[in-house]
């Protein structure tokens, strides 16, 4: 794997620079909701580049979407903590229209940060072939990390797109990258990725 400018900070701590391995690469694209819509704009375009990629090799994609029906009942210690979450039906639940997922692409909804807590995604993952898990989306040191570190739990190869998440601070971010990178995920970039998946692709514009 290429560094991709990854923050040296982020290299010293690198343990592995495994390459994903196309037929068995899956792309998971946490909370891109229009709640975040502010913290994440400057990673759509990444965001829609791996959803492009992953479509033209025939890989899976699969989306999750945090919400909540009545915090008081499903809140738990996440509404309590932030005293706010998002509800369900509304309009900043909803996946951002220009990421939205195509017919046959689930998205998984949760409750917590994990999107493996309580949700058929293990399952779903194992039963589309799925070994090597590229995740991006929102945010970088909360569900993404999070769920970085459940697949990692659950024996999936873990890899984590620094350019394509995004988070409240470059502080958080880059904290979540340097852990991640020593235990649980080899850090890559968009261009890594879609390099990866090119023998695969049916469509080669770029």
């Amino acid at each position: 794997m290429s560094a991709n400018d990854l923050p040296p900070e982020v290299l010293r701590w690198m343990a592995h620079r495994w390459r994903p391995e196309p037929e068995r690469m899956g792309l998971l694209v946490i909370d891109m909701q229009e709640y975040f819509r502010p913290l994440a704009s400057g990673i759509i375009q990444n965001v829609e580049r791996l959803l492009h990629a992953f479509r033209g090799s025939g890989r899976p994609v699969i989306f999750t979407a945090h919400g909540h029906r009545d915090p008081r009942e499903d809140g738990g210690m996440l509404a309590k903590w932030w005293g706010e979450v998002i509800l369900e039906g509304t309009f900043d639940h909803r996946i951002m229209g220009e990421l939205g997922p195509r017919e046959g692409e689930r998205i998984i909804p949760k409750k917590r940060y994990s999107a493996f807590y309580r949700t058929p995604l293990e399952e779903h993952l194992h039963e589309l072939g799925v070994q090597d898990l590229v995740i991006c989306g929102v945010m970088t040191n909360l569900c993404c990390e999070t769920t970085a570190r459940d697949a990692f739990m659950r024996d999936f190869r873990v890899f984590f797109v620094h350019d394509a998440t995004a988070t409240s601070a470059k502080e958080l971010h880059l904290a979540s990258l340097m852990n991640l990178a020593y235990g649980f995920a080899v850090i890559v970039g968009t261009e890594d990725v879609l390099r990866a998946l090119a023998p695969l692709s049916s469509d080669t514009r770029p």
